[in-house]
């Protein structure tokens, strides 16, 4: 709790547009009491959480890092309460990819950002990965885990939110499918800079992202929460790592009974052996 306090003070302070010093007049502290704060050497007193709320213009709980539960971050809430599964339970193509780049010879472990029903964490739990998981709906989270016990195996998922989650242990392999889109464009960067720096030695990130193009219609669902990527962001990311896959594609979709169109970006990058952490001090 600690470390993820001290990223949201930071997160929402800057997005509120404050100063250390303004933060810190405004609850009664001093600037390097903030300071602190946001470098994880100390923590608020719990009297100045509920000034600090006020004043970043957030929750307690949600500073503290648990997902609001006070009005739906996603149109697929409300989608998932039903009892069949809204994208089906048959993987990603892109989980095929990860078996062949990277088949768990030993054991190896897996994150999926933003897991939706669970259809692709449970494929891989299938396959021998051990499998962690996370989406920022209640009912998707439950669907996961009934899906893995009904074809006995175990995937550990839970819920959070991809603009506040960060990892605070390695993984061997990242995947994401349809859910980028939720991060924010000015998160970007620091949120791929965790993910990297938390992958080990000659780990994998398999990725895609929907792009913005001129020729595509919006699609039907109205997302509140979403903003698009364009083309070459997702892949300049991973600069410093190997590229061993990378695509861009238009494919129709009738997820909500409307038939559309989507283009989206793909990558799958290799943190190759002996490079070093990103944010380490190793040389």
């Amino acid at each position: 709790m600690k470390e993820q306090l001290s990223r949201n003070i930071g997160l929402y302070r800057r997005e509120k547009g404050l100063t250390q010093e303004e933060l810190a007049q405004s609850v009664g502290v001093t600037y390097q009491a903030v300071s602190k704060w946001e470098n994880a050497q100390t923590m608020p007193e719990l009297a100045l959480l509920p000034d600090l709320s006020r004043t970043l213009g957030v929750s307690i709980d949600k500073l503290l890092g648990y997902v609001s539960q006070d009005k739906p971050m996603t149109i697929y809430e409300e989608e998932y309460q039903t009892d069949s599964y809204y994208w089906g339970t048959e993987p990603n193509e892109a989980c095929y990819q990860v078996l062949q780049a990277m088949p768990p010879t030993k054991r190896l472990r897996l994150i999926d950002i933003g897991c939706g029903e669970g259809k692709d964490a449970v494929f891989f739990a299938r396959n021998g990965y051990a499998v962690t998981a996370f989406d920022i709906t209640d009912a998707g989270v439950e669907k996961t885990r009934r899906l893995a016990e009904r074809v006995g195996v175990h995937v550990d998922v839970f819920k959070a939110d991809i603009l506040q989650y960060r990892f605070e242990e390695p993984y061997d392999i990242v995947f994401s499918s349809g859910v980028l889109h939720y991060m924010k464009p000015e998160l970007r960067e620091e949120i791929f800079a965790n993910y990297k720096r938390y992958t080990a030695p000659n780990g994998l990130h398999v990725f895609n992202v929907f792009v913005n193009k001129p020729f595509i219609a919006p699609p039907p669902e109205k997302e509140p929460h979403a903003y698009k990527w364009h083309s070459g962001e997702l892949l300049a990311h991973y600069r410093d790592w190997l590229i061993e896959d990378s695509a861009e594609l238009v494919f129709d979709c009738h997820s909500s009974g409307v038939p559309h169109q989507h283009a989206m970006a793909t990558v799958m990058a290799r943190k190759v052996e002996g490079t070093a952490l990103v944010g380490s001090n190793r040389h």
